[in-house]
């Protein structure tokens, strides 16, 4: 069962692997992140957060379940055109409570594709830019902290820590793995074939043959 994990876990930290196959799994997999997304009331998600170590993510920037028609999914996403910048607050589902202002390109270009397998392009600016920025950023394992100056880190360093403490304790009492076993999961998920991933993983993704069975969630 998906759910949404936490900093400091390993997962946020992993370069995804490229999607390669559309298949009835991956379908499930996105609406089950769209569920999960609109529970936290966020706009955006990506699997990384989910602990799937694949290049794909999902936005509604209205955060409305009822409003299915802005949902955007995002597979091997690429920002192609950049254009000058502007400074905003940003959070995390991930990163629960915390917000800070981060510096990011004002309009973009991305180039993905959607869940039917078609090449798409997106021109993006406002908080539709900012959101695909942050959640590109997701499956290369950044986070927008990454991003603070020294000053905003400093304000920041209390609130990472509640959440180290907070993720560790989990460990101790054994409701999260030890990170090197979750990093063992991740490496072997993505080392798996193409046919028995989950719902995923270089050229563009096919959509799955019709008769062919689903890859196993």
């Amino acid at each position: 069962m998906l759910q949404i994990v936490n900093y400091p876990h390993p997962a946020l930290r992993y370069a995804s692997r490229p999607v390669t196959q559309i298949d009835d799994a991956l379908h499930a997999t996105v609406r089950a992140m769209f569920d999960l997304m609109y529970a936290a009331k966020g706009i955006g998600l990506a699997a990384n957060q989910v602990a799937l170590p694949f290049r794909f993510f999902v936005l509604n920037l209205t955060a409305d379940p009822q409003q299915k028609d802005q949902e955007k999914v995002f597979i091997n996403p690429e920002i192609v055109k950049r254009h000058s910048s502007i400074e905003d607050e940003e959070g995390c589902l991930s990163l629960p409570g915390l917000y800070e202002k981060v510096r990011r390109a004002r309009r973009i270009r991305v180039r993905c594709y959607d869940l039917e397998g078609n090449l798409v392009e997106h021109d993006a600016d406002e908080l539709f830019s900012r959101a695909v920025q942050h959640e590109a950023d997701h499956l290369d394992g950044k986070l927008f902290i990454d991003y603070l100056d020294p000053q905003a880190m400093r304000s920041a360093e209390e609130k990472l820590r509640e959440f180290e403490l907070t993720y560790r304790q989990a460990q101790r009492r054994g409701e999260i793995p030890p990170d090197e076993d979750l990093v063992r999961r991740l490496d072997g998920m993505t080392q798996l074939p193409a046919d028995v991933v989950s719902g995923v993983p270089p050229e563009p993704p096919a959509p799955a043959d019709p008769d062919q069975a689903p890859a196993p969630l």
